[in-house]
């Protein structure tokens, strides 16, 4: 993940919260979305962003039994570049043991989880996007649903997995779906660059509700930024804000 201006986060006027558009955007059950037999497949650019991408939705799926695959490209340890506190090797494991902790904390079977780590660097997937895509396909059979983030979400790393899943998907014979994540945060004036057409809601209950929040909690070394060398929080008090609304919103 990476951080959201401090400066725009302070703002209200931003898509998540502002946008006319989401009151209108149709609902969509987890059965629809994710025919009942088909597994899930969510792949995450970093550590965390399966959680801040569809925690809710990774719980219901959980809930009905469907078979889940997490694909994490990095290990997210170029988060804090220059930081003592959190070395490019501490976080090569750190982050790891975060994702175990919120994984947990949403109540998913850990037992059960099929986990692929890909080992891949931060901030440098779009110079790699064929050997990604390669990659993903891999690990992708017909039939499955995939979760991804947006191929236009604005940030590099993201925009390159989305384009990377959309093509290993296309490859193999699965459904590709994306989810916006810093995109929320643009301001206002941008709505109109959203997909709204293809946008479906996932309503979410309190619990769930609470479990996703609980679980982006997990993420210690994302919560807490470096002032003094320049480094903004990852999960800004805005993100946290955002976990807190009763659905997750799905490009189909």
């Amino acid at each position: 993940m990476k951080p959201v201006s401090l400066i725009e986060s302070s703002l209200p006027g931003q898509v998540w919260n502002s946008a006319r558009q989401l009151d209108n955007i149709p609902v969509i059950n987890t059965e629809t979305l994710v025919p009942t037999g088909a597994r899930a497949v969510v792949i995450a650019p970093h550590p965390g962003d399966e959680v801040v991408m569809c925690g809710g939705l990774l719980q219901l799926l959980s809930s009905l039994g469907h078979p889940l695959q997490l694909i994490s490209i990095t290990d997210g340890s170029a988060s804090h570049p220059g930081s003592q506190q959190w070395s490019e090797k501490r976080l090569s494991v750190f982050r790891g043991q975060e994702s175990v902790e919120a994984l947990r904390r949403l109540g998913l079977p850990m037992h059960s989880l099929k986990w692929i780590r890909g080992g891949f660097t931060d901030n440098a997937l779009a110079k790699h996007e064929t050997q990604l895509t390669q990659f993903i396909a891999r690990y992708l059979r017909p039939g499955d649903v995939v979760f991804t983030t947006w191929r236009e979400d604005g940030t590099c790393d993201h925009d390159a997995v989305g384009r990377a899943s959309a093509n290993a998907a296309s490859m193999v014979g699965a459904t590709i779906n994306e989810l916006p994540v810093w995109a929320w945060h643009w301001p206002t004036r941008d709505q109109g660059l959203f997909p709204w057409h293809r946008a479906r809601k996932v309503r979410l209950d309190t619990w769930t509700v609470a479990r996703k929040s609980h679980a982006t909690h997990a993420y210690a070394s994302q919560l807490d930024g470096e002032p003094a060398i320049g480094i903004a929080p990852l999960l800004p008090r805005v993100i946290l804000e955002r976990m807190r609304l009763p659905y997750e919103v799905v490009f189909v």
